[in-house]
C-alpha cells in the first residue's frame, strides 16, 4: 500500500515538472533541446504519410461503397469482429427489377425479351463490381488501415515517450542551472550540484536511447511506403480487371441486342473523342462500339457487290473520320482519323452504316465513327 502511494507520488511529481517546463517553453522561459535537422524531416515525412494515407483510404471507402449508411455499418461490423453480411450492389438490384419487369409485361415481346437480356447483363456487372469491391478491399484497404492502426499507433507511442524524455532532460538542465546559479553565493549547495549533475546524466541517456528508438521506427516509413506501392499496384490491376469485364459484358449485350427485331442499337451522333491517344488501353475503353449488325445484313445487302454500287440520285455527303477503324473483311473501307471521305446510304442498308468511298476505293463504314458535315 505505501509503496504504491510512494509510486502515485512519484509519477505526479514527474507529470507537475513536465507540465512546468513544457509551460515555461511556450511562453519562451525556458530552452528547450531542439532535434536535428534529419530527425525533424523524418518526423515530417511520418507526419505527412499518416495524413495522406488516411485520406486516401478514406476516399477509396467512398470509392468502393457510395452510401454511407453502409459505410458506417461495415465499419461497426469490423469493430465488432463480425462478419460483414452481404449486400446486393445495385447492378444485382436493377437486374432484380428488369427481370420482375420482363416477366409482368409480358416476356415474349420485343421489349420484354429485351428487358431479360439486359437483366442478365446487369446481373453479371453486379458481380463483377462485388468481386471488385472484395479485392481492393482485401490487397489495398486492408494493408493501408493496417499501417495506421499498428505501425502508427507504435511510431506515435514511441514519439509521445520521446517527448516526455526530452522534457524530462531540458528539466534537468534548468535545475542543474539554478543549482550552479546558487552555488556561486553559497557554498551549501555542493550536494545539490552533484544530485542535479547525476540526473542530468541519467535524463540524457533516457533521452539518447528513446531518440534512437523513434529514429529507427520513422525510417522504417519507408518500407510502409514499398508495401503501400506494392499494394497501390494490386488496386490498380483489379480496377482494370472489373472495367475490362464490364465493357466485354456490354459488348456482348451489345451484339445480342442487335439480333433482337425492333432493338434499336448504335446511335447515328459523334461519339466522344478518346481520353487519350497515347494509351492503348484508354483507345479501347472509349472507342465507339463498331455497330453489330455487320454481321446482320439483309440477304440483298450480303450480296452487295461493291463494284455496282452506285451513288444513289439523292447525292452525297462528306464526312470527317473521327478514329482510326480497321476493315473486317473487303465489304468495308479501313478509315483514318480526320480524313474526309464521300458517304451515302443505300435503300434496305443498316442504318447502323453508310457506303464510303475515298478515291477509287469504296465499302461499308460504320456511322459511329464519322462526323457528317452539311
Amino acid at each position: 500500500m505505501d509503496f504504491n502511494m510512494k509510486k502515485l507520488a512519484s509519477d505526479a511529481g514527474i507529470f507537475f515538472t513536465r507540465a512546468v517546463q513544457f509551460t515555461e517553453e511556450k511562453f519562451g522561459q525556458a530552452e528547450k533541446t531542439e532535434l536535428d535537422a534529419h530527425f525533424e524531416n523524418l518526423l515530417a515525412r511520418a507526419d505527412s504519410t499518416k495524413n495522406w494515407t488516411e485520406r486516401i483510404l478514406r476516399q477509396t471507402e467512398v470509392l468502393l461503397q457510395p452510401n454511407p449508411s453502409a459505410r458506417v455499418e461495415e465499419f461497426l461490423y469490423e469493430k465488432l469482429d463480425r462478419k460483414v453480411p452481404s449486400r446486393v450492389t445495385n447492378g444485382e438490384l436493377l437486374a432484380q427489377y428488369m427481370a420482375e419487369a420482363a416477366s409482368e409485361l409480358g416476356p415474349n415481346t420485343p421489349y420484354g425479351k429485351t428487358l431479360m437480356k439486359v437483366s442478365e447483363a446487369e446481373k453479371r456487372l453486379g458481380a463483377a463490381e462485388r468481386d471488385f469491391i472484395h479485392t481492393a478491399s482485401l490487397s489495398f484497404l486492408t494493408p493501408l488501415r493496417n499501417f495506421l492502426e499498428g505501425d502508427w499507433k507504435t511510431i506515435s507511442k514511441e514519439r509521445r515517450l520521446l517527448q516526455n524524455r526530452r522534457l524530462d532532460l531540458d528539466a534537468c538542465k534548468a535545475r542543474l542551472k539554478k543549482a550552479k546559479a546558487a552555488e556561486a553565493k553559497a557554498t551549501l549547495w555542493n550536494d545539490e550540484v552533484d544530485k542535479a549533475e547525476q540526473e542530468l546524466r541519467a535524463a540524457q541517456t533516457e533521452f539518447d536511447r528513446q531518440a534512437e528508438v523513434t529514429r529507427l521506427l520513422l525510417e522504417g516509413i519507408s518500407s510502409a511506403h514499398v508495401n503501400h506501392l506494392r499494394c497501390l499496384h494490386e488496386f490498380v490491376k483489379s480496377q482494370t480487371t472489373y472495367y475490362a469485364q464490364c465493357y466485354r459484358h456490354m459488348l456482348d449485350l451489345q451484339k445480342q441486342l442487335g439480333r433482337f427485331p425492333g432493338t434499336f442499337v448504335g446511335t447515328t451522333e459523334p461519339a466522344s473523342p478518346p481520353l487519350s491517344s497515347t494509351s492503348p488501353t484508354t483507345t479501347a475503353a472509349t472507342m465507339p462500339v463498331v455497330p453489330t449488325g455487320a454481321g446482320l445484313a439483309p440477304p440483298e445487302e450480303a450480296a452487295l457487290c461493291l463494284e455496282e454500287v452506285a451513288p444513289p440520285a439523292s447525292g452525297t455527303r462528306k464526312a470527317r473520320v473521327l478514329y482510326d477503324y480497321e476493315a473486317a473483311d473487303s465489304s468495308e473501307l479501313a478509315l483514318l482519323a480526320d480524313e474526309l471521305i464521300t458517304v451515302y446510304s443505300l435503300p434496305g442498308m443498316d442504318p447502323d452504316w453508310l457506303i464510303g468511298e475515298r478515291g477509287n476505293k469504296k465499302g461499308k463504314v460504320p456511322v459511329t465513327y464519322l462526323e457528317l458535315l452539311s
